[in-house]
């Protein structure tokens, strides 16, 4: 496995290269051109430009996370034929640019949900967490303006405010999209970018909904194992694979992680590891990494990783605000630093006891 960290760019992030290069056992980010709307190109140019900037900083691009699915290609609008063709054409420019990765997801509307951005813990860090209530409690359209963090101009990815503002629309566009046609939708897509998927080798990492159910009564269908393993089926292709977020499939304490990720081998082309602690099953926080500090045993999480020889990207996840830092909401440096080097101890120690025991 490749030990990365994400970085969204000089532009946007509070984390400098610099310091995620002296990350012990970190050698490259997972990145993006944060600038790009849904449906845009990326051209060729702008690529080389970001890669040549992480690598002066002696680090490697290791994934790109995203190149954003737009809603026209979502809920299948007459527009999407030219949004996929414009997403075929950066997936070519990447294959020629040397980036292998690409994570995206298929969530309606909204990216990632939570309802907090920083519960203050007993120790005084703050993380980010969910509640079900808090969700039921509110108007989707005034769902922004309830975050805690908007207060202060902070924002999760995906939920930023010229997006917010469409919210009306979106809600309009989804309508008549239930679970079968998103699939549908998302079966249309695969089948068109696969062709150049296949010529550059690019491994295509559906990221799972967060949380993994239906939220404002919009359709969610990455949520579990059978829908994975349906989405694999319907196009039956190495380079059509997953993303694996424990905290995302963890959300559903039904999931089985550790056998999702067994059933998965040769398809689960990414992955972001980290902890929630559950106080009711709607009700959770995003904890430190370490198995102690939440629900998941991180150890068989990883373990499960290693059994099935997983090669690819790996990433701590949402970290703590922790030691007075102030950054994007779960995506400080301290804490996901930690993070990185509790999941390399853990892979270094199931290393060697597989190699001796």
């Amino acid at each position: 496995m490749k030990m990365s960290l994400r970085w969204f760019g000089s532009k946007y992030d509070t984390v400098k290269l610099e310091y995620i290069r002296q990350i012990p056992g970190v050698d490259g980010v997972i990145t993006t051109l944060y600038s790009k709307m849904p449906g845009e190109l990326w051209t060729f140019e702008e690529i080389l430009e970001l890669k040549k900037e992480v690598e002066e900083a002696g680090l490697k691009i290791h994934g790109i996370e995203s190149v954003n699915v737009s809603d026209a290609i979502k809920a299948g609008t007459k527009e999407r034929d030219q949004h996929i063709e414009n997403y075929i054409k950066t997936l070519e420019n990447l294959g020629k640019a040397d980036i292998h990765m690409v994570c995206y997801n298929f969530m309606p509307v909204f990216d990632w949900t939570r309802t907090e951005l920083s519960r203050k813990l007993p120790d005084g860090s703050t993380v980010l967490a969910y509640t079900q209530e808090a969700v039921d409690s509110i108007n989707p359209e005034e769902m922004f303006n309830a975050i805690e963090g908007e207060r202060t101009g902070a924002f999760m990815p995906g939920w930023e405010p010229e997006r917010m503002a469409r919210i009306k629309e979106l809600f309009e566009l989804y309508k008549d999209v239930d679970d079968e046609k998103l699939f549908e939708n998302l079966k249309y897509f695969l089948e068109a970018i696969m062709p150049v998927c296949d010529k550059y080798d690019i491994n295509m990492a559906i990221h799972p909904d967060d949380p993994a159910w239906s939220v404002f009564g919009l359709p969610r269908i990455i949520i579990n194992k059978e829908n994975i393993l349906r989405m694999m089926k319907m196009v039956d292709n190495k380079h059509n694979g997953l993303t694996f977020c424990t905290g995302s499939f963890g959300t559903n304490l039904k999931n089985d992680m550790p056998d999702m990720i067994r059933s998965l081998e040769g398809r689960l082309h990414f992955a972001h590891v980290r902890n929630l602690k559950f106080h009711s099953q709607t009700n959770f926080e995003e904890s430190a990494h370490l198995s102690s500090t939440g629900t998941f045993d991180m150890y068989e999480i990883m373990k499960a990783l290693y059994d099935i020889k997983f090669t690819g990207p790996i990433r701590p996840d949402h970290g703590r605000m922790i030691w007075g830092e102030v950054a994007m909401p779960g995506y400080g440096l301290y804490d996901r630093a930690l993070g990185a080097t509790y999941l390399n101890g853990l892979w270094e120690a199931i290393d060697k006891c597989a190699k001796r025991c």
